[in-house]
């Protein structure tokens, strides 16, 4: 529910007392006594889906240019009257939850933070999911989603786009791309920092850290959460609840890949740092492109017809350069999934030729022990533009275990020339063997 607060100009008081009470709504007015060009304040309460029709038709009256209207909550309202209008305005879908165009618009421009504020907090953000990456901690990558502000620019590019602003468009848009950018950067210079005083491990296998590795070769179903996040926060903000929790299931689409693609930077790796950009880039669009297709499909449009029709225009047009940059990259994302399918079946293709070759007679005295696949980074090409990072395995490692003095060398070119015959490429196959003494006790 809603109390709304409408001043009124002079020679317009019948007019708006008339049209509230052609609505059935309940109101109060009191006498404005300042000298001013008002000659009243009106007060009324509205459920919340009436709040943007009731204003619109407040505005017609010539209200927007010489008078401010205010819209607060309202707890509680005891009136008949209002049950009525409740009744009137009530309906089976989100419609009834929803809050005004003037209020989402209001509530999108308040949560973007000051430009000082937001380099700050983007910056803190991108810093600790930096050490969180690095210390493999999912409890420090989820404090530093929980503080990055990528919420407000990511919501008011869409409302902006929904109700032909422009102004608040094209800084949601800008407020991303330098923050997204700033988060790169700084993940950058402290990661390259941390390496080089040593607080890192010289030797440190990036790959093997899960945090770090997931977002270097990023799977297509990373694109689910981005377009989640988008509906979602959308839908917290239209309805007036706590946008908060969304907030951070943004920042989970973008601040850790950002993170992960500074920390690639540092350590000079070509291919992951294409990995992890890209993937913030397809997060991103997807994040603006689901805000901006759900605020539509919920009903928000610009006042009147000419302002619609033009929001039309520019709506299908931003979500077609959205969808196409979506498009574009999941290609890329989709040649990684599928270059991780394979090599999964490739290293199970692997584990079952080195077990039919130890079941064979003449290599009954060894036993299995582990198996260890190396896998390398490449990148694909079409027409000359990189559409992927394709991923296989360069190197593979058995441990074997025997008893007595076997034909170890026999083994070993066994196992070389049973996985290369698997694979579509040469690998290089390593065999080692380790000495076993069964006691009986």
């Amino acid at each position: 529910m809603r109390l709304v607060q409408v001043t009124i100009p002079a020679g317009k008081r019948e007019t708006v007392l008339g049209t509230l009470d052609d609505e059935g709504i309940d109101y109060v007015v009191t006498d404005e006594t300042s000298g001013r060009e008002y000659t009243g304040v009106v007060y009324f309460p509205l459920p919340d889906n009436a709040v943007e029709p009731i204003l619109d038709e407040l505005q017609e009256l010539g209200l927007e240019e010489q008078s401010y209207t205010v819209v607060v909550d309202a707890q509680t309202v005891v009136s008949r009257q209002f049950e009525d209008l409740k009744e009137q305005y009530s309906t089976d879908d989100t419609d009834e939850e929803r809050i005004s165009r003037q209020e989402l618009h209001t509530e999108a421009d308040e949560m973007t933070p000051t430009f000082p504020v937001y380099v700050t907090m983007t910056l803190i953000s991108a810093i600790v999911a930096t050490a969180g990456l690095l210390l493999d901690s999912p409890a420090v990558v989820v404090g530093s989603m929980v503080i990055a502000p990528l919420i407000g620019p990511a919501l008011a590019a869409s409302v902006g786009t929904v109700t032909d602003d422009d102004e608040m468009f094209w800084n949601g848009i800008k407020y991303q791309a330098f923050g997204l950018g700033l988060a790169i950067v700084g993940a950058a210079v402290f990661a390259w920092l941390l390496k080089t005083v040593n607080i890192v491990p010289p030797g440190i296998e990036l790959a093997s850290i899960g945090e770090i590795s997931e977002r270097f070769t990023p799977d297509l179903l990373l694109l689910a959460v981005a377009l989640g996040a988008g509906v979602a926060g959308v839908l917290a903000l239209s309805t007036g609840i706590s946008v908060a929790l969304v907030g951070v299931m943004i920042a989970a689409a973008l601040i850790p890949p950002a993170a992960a693609a500074g920390i690639a930077i540092a350590w000079g790796l070509v291919m992951e740092t294409i990995g992890a950009t890209v993937l913030v880039l397809v997060n991103a669009v997807s994040v603006n492109l689901a805000g901006v297709a759900t605020l539509w499909y919920t009903g928000y449009r610009p006042r009147n017809w000419f302002e619609t029709d033009d929001a039309h225009r520019k709506m299908l047009r931003n979500v077609a350069v959205f969808a196409a940059v979506v498009i574009v990259l999941s290609v890329f994302l989709g040649s990684v999934t599928l270059s991780t399918y394979q090599t999964s079946v490739a290293q199970q293709e692997i584990r079952n030729d080195v077990q039919a070759t130890l079941e064979e007679t003449q290599y009954e005295q060894f036993t299995l022990l582990e198996i260890e696949s190396s896998t390398g980074q490449g990148v694909t090409y079409e027409q000359g533009t990189i559409v992927g990072i394709n991923q296989q395995i360069t190197q593979v490692t058995v441990t074997v275990g025997y008893e007595g003095n076997p034909d170890r060398a026999a083994l070993a070119d066994a196992l070389a020339e049973r996985i290369n015959e698997g694979l579509q490429h040469e690998v290089t196959v390593e065999v080692r063997f380790v000495e076993v003494e069964r006691r009986s006790g």
